[in-house]
Order: structure tokens, then C-alpha cells, then sequence
């Protein structure tokens, strides 16, 4: 059909280029499901063979999934999930990507899937340092931006930067070609990334200097030492900003506080250690950095629906559950 459609329009007997443009996305689109199926073929998370790559797969939609996202470009290539940022709501699907620019607690879940046409999505993490090799190397231009902006935001997929994921996830079916490969197709994703409609705001978060750049090593810093107990003045000085400049842009970029971003990591981090280890909710409490255990469950209850006993059992009892079926 593409190829038909191509030959049509070279030929001056179709003139409509946004109809060929959709049926060549729909296409490699199509092929990248195809992949992505292929190669995670299970259920949940697959670390693929190209470092930082990672395919999801799943046949039902999900229960809402706590974790904090590293850098990484998003996009799903049959299927539709959002993300919660705060109270900021994202949803994409297959025609979006999605970029997070820095590590953020989010709050994702799968609100579209099933087992005739399960969700299939490809992520690929990247690191700031990856970023401003591509700025250089490409001598992209570069300016720096006063107010910063949301460390998420959902764009509409283009061709070119469809055509760089597809090149990289093909590498999963040669396996010899990786180690040379790979890297070589990682840049280019990003330019394309870079070149799109939100490169000015992803840039900033490796341009030295920028207000973006100096909140994320203040974020860093929490996500670092998230169990210590947080110091605005210490992160305002890591920024390089007044205590009230520091708070409004971290604001700006987080959609949260830095308090509140503090005790999402911390709760995310405890509810982890409940389900991976055999501790009680005080010894989770106390390791995650809270001074109170009844101040923990409290929260804990708020975040999770139920205090942390129940919370954990029903979790586990869902996936002794899922296990059986």
C-alpha cells in the first residue's frame, strides 16, 4: 500500500503529501509493534541488549505504577498510557512521544491494552551528558532560557524521529551490529529529538548555567539524599538562586514542591522495601527518612489508598494471583 501510494504520488497522480506522510507513519509504526512484541515477549519491563533501551510489554491495562522516571524519551507504538505528574495529567498514545527531561516521581499507569492488541511501548533513557554531545557535535545552536519549563511534556510524533527509534530497535534482530551500531543510532534519536518541537526546552537541561540545568542539580540532590532531612537553603545555594526564585522555578519545572517531590521519593522508596524485603512499616519508615511512624502511615494511607499493611498484602496477593492464572 505505502509503496503504491509513493509511486502515485511520483507519478503526479496523487497530490495529497499529509495522506502519504500518515500511511508511511502508520506503516513503520506497524513495524515497530512488531518488534517491540517480538523482542520483550513477556509481561512487563524487558531490558533490552542496547544499553538504555527498554520495550514494555502488557496484555491488560495496569494498576497505577510509582516510580521515578529517569531522562527518557517515550513512545508507544500500539496502546495508550498516562502519567501523573503531581496533578498534572499526560496521556499519549501512538501518535505522541513523550520526553522527561530529568528524574521525576511519576505515577504512571496503562489505561489501554488487551490481549489482542496489547500495549507495546519503547523507552530509551539518556543521560545529560548525551545531550550536550549531540548539541556539540551537531552544532546546534544553543541560547540559554531564564524561566524554565515542565520537565514532562507530550509531542506529537514526526516522521524523522519515528524513522531513528525504528533504525535503533531494528539493531534487536542483529545482535553483532550493537556495539558499533547502537551508539551511533542513540545520537540520532536525540537530535531528532533535539530538532523537534520541544528541542529549545529539552536542551536546557544540559546548557550549563540555565535556570533548568541548575534545578535539576538541585533535584539530583534530593533524589540523592531524598532520606536526609531537606535544607531549602542548602538547594537554593546548590541552584545558584534566592530561596524565593528557587522555590517558583521548582515549581515550574516539577508541577510539585520540593517537600512534596521529597515525600513521593520517600514513599515510592518504602513501599519498595515492603514489597522487595521482609521489614515491618516503622523499619521502612525510619530507613526512608521519617522520624515518625504513625506521621509514615499517615501519609503512606494518603498516597496509596491504604496504610501500609494492607496496601502491601493486597499487592502481593494480586500477584501471587497473576502468577497462578
Amino acid at each position: 500500500m505505502l509503496q503504491r501510494l509513493i509511486m502515485l504520488y511520483n507519478e503526479g497522480k496523487i497530490t495529497d503529501k499529509g495522506m502519504l506522510m500518515s500511511e508511511e507513519l502508520r506503516v513503520k509504526k506497524d513495524e515497530l509493534a512488531q518488534l517491540i512484541e517480538r523482542h520483550s515477549g513477556r509481561e512487563g519491563l524487558y531490558e533490552t541488549p542496547i544499553p538504555s533501551l527498554f520495550l514494555i510489554h502488557h496484555t491488560n491495562k495496569t494498576e497505577p505504577v510509582y516510580r521515578v522516571y529517569k531522562p527518557s524519551l517515550c513512545f508507544i507504538a500500539q496502546g495508550r498510557k498516562q502519567n501523573l505528574l503531581a496533578h498534572e495529567r499526560f496521556v499519549y498514545g501512538p501518535a505522541d512521544y513523550l520526553i522527561a527531561s530529568m528524574n521525576l516521581p511519576v505515577i504512571g499507569q496503562v489505561i489501554e491494552a488487551s490481549p489482542e492488541a496489547p500495549y507495546l511501548s519503547f523507552k530509551l533513557e539518556f543521560s545529560q551528558h548525551q545531550i550536550l554531545e549531540v548539541l556539540k557535535d551537531a552544532a546546534l545552536p544553543i541560547t540559554q532560557q531564564e524561566n524554565p519549563e515542565r520537565a514532562m511534556f507530550v509531542g506529537q510524533i514526526e516522521l524523522s524521529i519515528l524513522d531513528a527509534i525504528l533504525r535503533l530497535t531494528r539493531l534487536l534482530d542483529t545482535p553483532q551490529d550493537i556495539p558499533f551500531l547502537a551508539p551511533i543510532y542513540v545520537k540520532e534519536v536525540l537530535y531528532r529529538v533535539l530538532q523537534g518541537q520541544y528541542g529549545d526546552a529539552l536542551s536546557q537541561m544540559a546548557v550549563e548555567g540555565s535556570s533548568t540545568y541548575r534545578i535539576r542539580e538541585a533535584i539530583e540532590f534530593i533524589v540523592e539524599h531524598s532520606e536526609k532531612p531537606l535544607r531549602i537553603e542548602e538547594l537554593a545555594e546548590i541552584a545558584r538562586m534566592s530561596i524565593s526564585s528557587f522555590h517558583r522555578y521548582f515549581k515550574e519545572v516539577t508541577a510539585m514542591s520540593p517537600i512534596q517531590f521529597q515525600k513521593q521519593l520517600r514513599l515510592e522508596t518504602a513501599r519498595r522495601l515492603l514489597l522487595a524485603e521482609s521489614v515491618d512499616a516503622a523499619d521502612a519508615a525510619f530507613r526512608v527518612g521519617y522520624e515518625s511512624a504513625s506521621q509514615f502511615s499517615r501519609e503512606y494511607s494518603r498516597m496509596f489508598g491504604s496504610p501500609p499493611r494492607a496496601d502491601i498484602k493486597r499487592l502481593k496477593e494480586k500477584y501471587d494471583h497473576k502468577m497462578n492464572i
